[in-house]
């Protein structure tokens, strides 16, 4: 039954398929055709063909969570069907065609092992069998969420989608004929019509991408997950959609299911699944936790398993045990506190622990105390390279168009028209990243700089709501997708305690961030000019200048720091006055604005360095 082999998506007879068994080596590859015949469900049954190998094990869970495939093996095996290989010592072989409900199923028989086949039996040419389905997109599996709890009071799942192997969306107002591939553009006038003034405007939008997803999405072999009695059950579709005929209109639109024999307690599920379950809709894209939906019920010890003898991939892991990977922030160490010129090593880890205990962190201080240059060294080091971090400056006209994402002129690059488009900002870019498969145990840092001198209200909309709740979801304003931010992402802010936009600061953004002062009176800002100097080998005098400075400052939020004076062209000749009448009084001006005193006579150089019981500003330059 190899049949001519037909193009993907082609109504002809379809190739002989090849299935690669894990570790096999050199032992041949499974042979197998897809039949015309059809299951009870709707499935396309598949055949195995005599002389096509085995594995002699099973996963260990299999037998639980695969009960049916399992059986079938076992009874295969007690026939004689599956038996000892002379060909492939230590193997099975097959002594006789057998037909199978579908590809997924042959797979399973085979491998003892759930086994996605609709991506797993290729052509020898390496294309996989779902291409060949018509009105099937090709591309990587997908994972879906259908309610079926609660239709109409109904519970489906129990009543109709496990007892029969189906999954099913209610269409009741849906006209016959809209098939599997139906365009996006086709449903919006379809429903339009068919739903007319019974539906409201979001209605209508909601049942566009529900249709849409369950027709035209969807395909054979991608995972199907349902909520019901307090457990997620989890399956894999194995055909086509189709239109048919519900007493109830309840289940109008159906999918055949190979659902797992168990369901998984929801209390049990992972945080990263869970979160995407509270999406408030019919029909959810899961794809995003997908490796999270495939790890449940197994072990790191089956995982393992499994990744070692996968030769798709030689890292010796899967996408499945990756994600269990826990998110970790490493610990700093002396090389980090001689870096940043800290006094103790033990401040960096405080700082740390603090960032892994709330996620989102302020250093504010006076100006010139190091808080934008320690956040950017700090996060790069936690996040193990600056590609992981990214730096944005608030200031007044800073909204949550530049922030997150809004409408914004783009050039049609062939067209060279300009029209507005969703641009994501750098706060969803850097989330976006942060969630992409394969990083959710890597950290991640946005830096905001002068954080309060934007209207926060305003800039961070319903993100407020994140900042606190990390587990949790929002709609977006624009977008009108399910958002949530990602663990792995740590937010650091500095803020100018000299500025008087710190009024702006409201208590639900005090209450989300965890604040650290960096102030020249308290370590380690105090002690971090004199120690920077003694590095460089210059004389200690501008930083005993600086203390006299401070010492006469009443106002600790208007104190300076050390980093004006820890540059190297501050002491060359002349430099340190140059610096002091030019960047240091210049604002204290600005604090004394209304009070009329002599600034210089306060606090320049010349009155300082007697205080000090030196000649004058020569005298302490090196």
């Amino acid at each position: 039954m190899s049949g001519t082999e037909a193009g993907p998506g082609s109504l002809g007879r379809t190739p002989e398929f090849l299935l690669r068994l894990p570790g096999a080596g050199e032992v041949d590859r499974a042979r197998g055709v897809l039949l015309d015949a059809v299951g009870t469900n709707g499935s396309r049954k598949f055949r195995i063909l005599a002389g096509s190998p085995a594995r002699d094990r099973e996963m260990p869970s299999f037998s639980t969570h695969f009960a049916g495939t399992a059986r079938t093996r076992a009874g295969l095996k007690r026939k004689g069907i599956l038996q000892p290989s002379t060909r492939w010592p230590g193997w099975l072989e097959a002594a006789e065609d057998i037909d199978c409900g579908s590809p997924s199923f042959a797979a399973g028989v085979l491998v003892g092992a759930p086994r996605n086949g609709w991506v797993d039996w290729k052509t020898e040419a390496d294309v996989p069998l779902s291409d060949f389905m018509e009105g099937v997109r090709s591309g990587p599996a997908r994972s879906w969420l259908v309610r079926g709890n609660n239709v109409s009071g109904a519970d489906l799942v129990q009543k109709l989608w496990r007892p029969e192997g189906r999954v099913s969306l209610a269409a009741p107002r849906l006209r016959q004929g809209v098939g599997q591939g139906v365009s996006k553009e086709r449903l919006r006038a379809v429903v339009e019509e068919d739903w007319g003034t019974t539906a409201t405007y979001n209605q209508k939008l909601e049942l566009v991408e529900e249709l849409h997803a369950f027709l035209s999405r969807m395909k054979p072999g991608d995972t199907v997950c349902t909520l019901s009695g307090g457990r997620l059950y989890v399956g894999q579709i194995s055909g086509p959609a189709e239109q048919t005929a519900s007493d109830s209109g309840l289940s109008n639109l159906r999918r055949p299911v190979e659902w797992q024999s168990k369901g998984h307690p929801y209390d049990t599920l992972p945080e990263e699944i869970k979160q995407r379950l509270a999406a408030q809709h019919e029909v959810v894209d899961l794809t995003v936790v997908q490796p999270y939906i495939d790890g449940l019920g197994l072990t790191d010890e089956e995982l393992a398993d499994e990744a070692v003898e996968t030769e798709r991939d030689p890292s010796g892991t899967t996408p499945a045990l990756a994600a269990r990977r826990e998110l970790e922030l490493p610990v700093p160490d002396q090389t980090l506190a001689d870096k940043l010129l800290a006094h103790d090593v033990g401040w960096l880890r405080e700082v740390r622990d603090l960032l892994w205990d709330e996620k989102q962190l302020i250093f504010y201080g006076p100006p010139g105390t190091g808080k934008t240059y320690t956040a950017l060294e700090l996060a790069e080091y936690l996040g193990g390279g600056a590609e992981r971090v990214k730096l944005v400056q608030f200031h007044p006209s800073y909204s949550y168009e530049d922030f997150f994402e809004g409408f914004r002129p783009r050039e049609d690059p062939k067209t060279g028209e300009v029209a507005f488009r969703l641009t994501a900002g750098p706060l969803r870019e850097l989330a976006d990243l942060a969630s992409r498969e394969g990083n959710h145990h890597i950290p991640h840092f946005l830096i905001i700089d002068e954080i309060n001198r934007a209207n926060l209200a305003k800039v961070f909309g319903e993100l407020y709501f994140l900042l606190e709740y990390r587990r949790r979801s929002v709609r977006l304003t624009y977008s009108g997708d399910d958002f949530l931010l990602p663990p792995n992402l740590f937010v650091i802010g500095t803020m100018n305690t000299a500025d008087r936009s710190i009024a702006l600061v409201d208590a639900a953004m005090r209450r989300r961030f965890a604040f650290v002062e960096l102030s020249p009176r308290t370590e380690p800002t105090r002690g971090l000019l004199r120690r920077w100097l003694g590095r460089q080998g210059f004389d200690g005098r501008p930083a005993d200048l600086l203390d006299a400075l401070n010492s006469r400052i009443g106002d600790e939020e208007f104190l300076i720091g050390p980093s004006y004076l820890m540059k190297k062209s501050v002491h060359r000749e002349g430099g340190l006055d140059r610096t002091w009448r030019t960047k240091i009084l210049p604002l204290l001006e600005e604090h004394h604005y209304s009070e009329s005193f002599d600034i210089a006579k306060r606090y320049g150089l010349d009155a300082l360095s007697r205080s000090l019981g030196d000649g004058g500003p020569d005298a302490a330059a090196p």
